[in-house]
C-alpha cells in the first residue's frame, strides 16, 4: 500500500509542477499589506495571474439587459438605477454576492441612510459588519464619528466613498435593509487561484490601525510627497519645441522604470494666457517603449493633467498640478532596453518647459512587466458601437492584448443658450423643476472585459463613477482627492468640466481584450435648434504587455 501511495505520488508530481508553474506568484497577504495595495502604482505593471478579475456591483437599472437569442440589446438607455439588486432574502436585498478569494476595494453611495448594511464572509451566518449604511463612512471601530481617515473615506461632493479593504477567502455577501438609502457602487478583485487573505472580523488590529494611518498621512501629502526607490536617478533637462515639429527630450537606456516626473512651466506662462492655453493644448507628449514601431503615450500635456482648456490647481495619486506651473505624474512605466520621450508641438507657437524625469533599475527583467500606455480619444470607435445597437455607449477604451486597466481623465465642453425663463431656485432649478436639462453625466460607466456581451461592471452615472454624487443639482462643487477629481467645472454648468477617476487596487485586469464606455446623452449637438454643444475628449491609462500595440 506505501509503494502504490508512493507511486500515485509519483504520477501526480507533473500535475502539481503544472499548477505551480501556471500561477507561482500567488501569496499570502497580511492586512496592512492589503492597505499598500490601494495605492501600489508599481504592481499595475505586473502581468494578471490565472483567476484574477475585476467588476462592480451597482444599483444598475435591471431592465437593461443582453438577449443571448436574439444579439440584442433591450432597454438600454434604461435609468431607474437608484435601487437594484440581486435578489430578495429575509426582507433584505442582497446587493453584492461572490466566490474567493477576494477584496472588496471600494464602497460608494449618494445617499447612505439608516437601514442596515450586513457583510457575510465565507458562509458564516453572523455578519462582520452589522450597522447603519451610513455609519459605514461614518464609523471606525467604535470611535467616534466622524471617521478620521480622509485619504481613505471621503465625502466628494455629496458622494460617500470607502477605500478600506474587506478581504475573504471563499465567499462574501452583503445584504442592505429596508431604509439604506439609494445608489451603490461595490468594486472588487477576485484574486490569484491559491492567494490567502487574512480573516477581516470587522475590527481593526493596532498593527492595522497603523499602517492605515501611515498610508493616509502618505496619500495626503500627494503631489509633494511620493515613492522612492533605490537607485533612482533625476535627470533634469530644459527644451524648446518649435512650431509644428517633433523634439527629443530624453532617450534613456537599461532594464529601468520611470517611476515619476514633472514638467514645469517658467513665469511668461503666468502672464501670457493665449500661450498658456495654446501649450496645454497642442504641446503633446510622445513616449515609446524600448524599439516599439508605435508610441505607447500619445497626448496633449493638458489633458494628460487634467488641465483644459486651463490649468485649476488639484493634487491626486498619479497626476496633479499643484501650483498651476508644475504638472507631475507618478505613473510607474518600466521598460527593458529604452525609453524615448518626445514633444510635439501641433500648433503655431514655440514653447519651452523644464522637464524633471526620475527613473530607477528594474530588479527582474523588465520584459516580465506590463508596459504604460496613454491615449488622447475623442470618441473613436462610437459609430461602431452604435451599430450594435448600443446608441449611447461613448468608447473610453477599445484595446486588445493583455493588461489592465486603470483609469481615466475626461474633458466635457457642455455650453447652452441660457433659458428665457428664470428659475424659482438657484441657478437653473433643482429636480424636476429646472428650466433646462443641462446635466451630461448621468451616463453609466460600463465595462466589457475578454469579449463580455454584458458588463462585468455597469454603473449608475458617470458621477457615481468619479465619486460624487447629484451633480445636476447645484451647487457645482471642485474636489480633489487620492483617487478622483473634479478641478474644473463652472460655477453654473455651462462650459468645461474635467473629472479623473484612477482604478488602482480596483485596476480591471484582461487577459484578451477590454471596452470601457461611458454612456452619451446628449448628442454633440442638443436643444430643441441643436445650438448648444455637449463634446467629450479624454485620455485613458492602462498596461499591455510588451510589444502589443494599442489602435489609437
Amino acid at each position: 500500500m506505501k509503494n502504490l501511495t508512493i507511486i500515485f505520488a509519483l504520477l501526480l508530481l507533473p500535475l502539481a509542477l503544472f499548477s505551480q508553474k501556471k500561477n507561482p506568484k500567488a501569496k499570502t497577504y497580511t492586512y496592512p499589506e492589503l492597505v499598500k495595495r490601494v495605492y501600489d502604482l508599481e504592481y499595475l505593471a505586473t502581468p494578471p495571474l490565472e483567476g484574477e478579475k475585476s467588476g462592480t456591483f451597482t444599483s444598475y437599472d435591471r431592465s437593461s439587459r443582453y438577449d443571448a437569442a436574439t444579439g440584442q440589446y433591450v432597454n438600454w438607455e434604461a435609468n431607474s438605477d437608484g435601487e437594484g439588486f440581486i435578489r430578495e432574502e429575509n426582507g433584505g436585498q442582497v446587493v453584492f454576492e461572490s466566490n474567493g478569494p477576494g477584496v472588496i476595494w471600494r464602497i460608494w453611495s449618494a445617499l447612505a441612510k439608516e437601514g442596515k448594511i450586513k457583510i457575510y464572509l465565507d458562509h458564516s451566518d453572523t455578519p462582520v459588519i452589522d450597522r447603519p449604511f451610513r455609519a459605514l463612512f461614518e464609523n471606525f471601530d467604535d470611535g467616534v464619528p466622524p471617521m478620521n481617515l480622509p485619504s481613505f473615506v471621503m465625502t466628494l461632493s455629496r458622494g460617500r466613498n470607502r477605500f478600506l479593504p474587506i478581504p475573504y477567502n471563499k465567499h462574501c455577501k452583503i445584504v442592505l435593509e429596508k431604509n439604506w438609502g439609494a445608489y451603490y457602487h461595490i468594486t472588487y478583485s477576485t484574486m490569484p487561484v491559491g492567494t490567502k487573505l487574512p480573516q477581516f472580523t470587522g475590527v481593526y488590529s493596532k498593527e492595522d490601525g497603523f499602517a492605515l494611518a501611515e498610508a493616509d498621512r502618505f496619500l495626503y501629502n500627494r503631489g509633494f510627497a511620493r515613492k522612492r526607490y533605490d537607485g533612482e536617478k533625476e535627470e533634469k533637462v530644459t527644451k524648446t519645441a518649435k512650431a509644428n515639429a517633433a523634439t527629443l527630450v530624453k532617450t534613456i537606456s537599461g532594464n529601468r522604470a520611470i517611476n515619476h516626473f514633472n514638467i514645469s512651466l517658467d513665469e511668461s506662462y503666468s502672464s501670457d494666457s493665449a500661450k498658456r492655453q495654446d501649450l496645454l493644448k497642442n504641446l503633446w507628449m510622445r513616449i515609446t517603449w524600448d524599439k516599439d514601431a508605435q508610441p505607447s503615450v500619445m497626448v496633449p500635456i493638458g489633458l494628460f493633467f487634467g488641465a483644459v482648456p486651463e490649468v485649476q490647481p488639484y493634487r491626486s495619486y498619479p497626476i496633479g498640478t499643484p501650483d498651476g506651473k508644475l504638472f507631475y505624474s507618478n505613473w510607474y512605466m518600466p521598460f527593458s532596453e529604452k525609453a524615448t520621450i518626445e514633444l510635439v508641438n501641433r500648433g503655431g507657437k514655440t514653447h519651452t518647459v523644464q522637464w524633471s524625469i526620475v527613473h530607477s533599475p528594474v530588479q527582474k527583467p523588465a520584459k516580465e512587466l506590463l508596459r504604460f500606455h496613454a491615449k488622447w480619444n475623442n470618441g473613436r470607435g462610437f459609430e461602431a458601437i452604435q451599430a450594435q445597437g448600443r446608441k449611447i455607449d461613448w468608447p473610453l477604451l477599445i484595446t486588445k492584448g493583455e493588461g489592465r486597466y486603470c483609469g481615466m481623465t475626461l474633458h466635457v465642453l457642455n455650453t447652452w443658450q441660457d433659458p428665457k425663463e428664470e428659475a424659482s431656485t438657484w441657478w437653473y432649478g433643482q429636480w424636476d423643476k429646472k428650466t433646462i436639462d443641462w446635466w451630461w453625466g448621468e451616463g453609466d460607466e460600463k465595462f466589457f472585459v475578454d469579449g463580455e456581451k454584458f458588463p462585468s461592471s455597469f454603473g449608475t452615472g458617470s458621477e457615481d463613477y468619479i465619486g460624487y454624487a447629484w451633480s445636476a443639482e447645484p451647487p457645482f462643487a471642485l474636489f480633489d482627492s487620492p483617487f478622483s477629481a473634479q478641478p474644473q467645472t463652472p460655477i453654473n454648468g455651462n462650459g468645461h468640466t474635467i473629472v479623473s477617476r484612477f482604478q488602482i487596487a480596483d485596476n480591471v485586469p484582461f487577459f484578451n481584450s477590454f471596452e470601457g464606455v461611458l454612456e452619451k446623452y446628449k448628442e454633440n449637438r442638443w436643444g430643441e435648434q441643436k445650438q448648444n454643444i455637449c463634446e467629450y475628449e479624454s485620455v485613458s491609462y492602462w498596461y499591455l504587455e510588451p510589444g502589443q500595440a494599442d489602435s489609437y
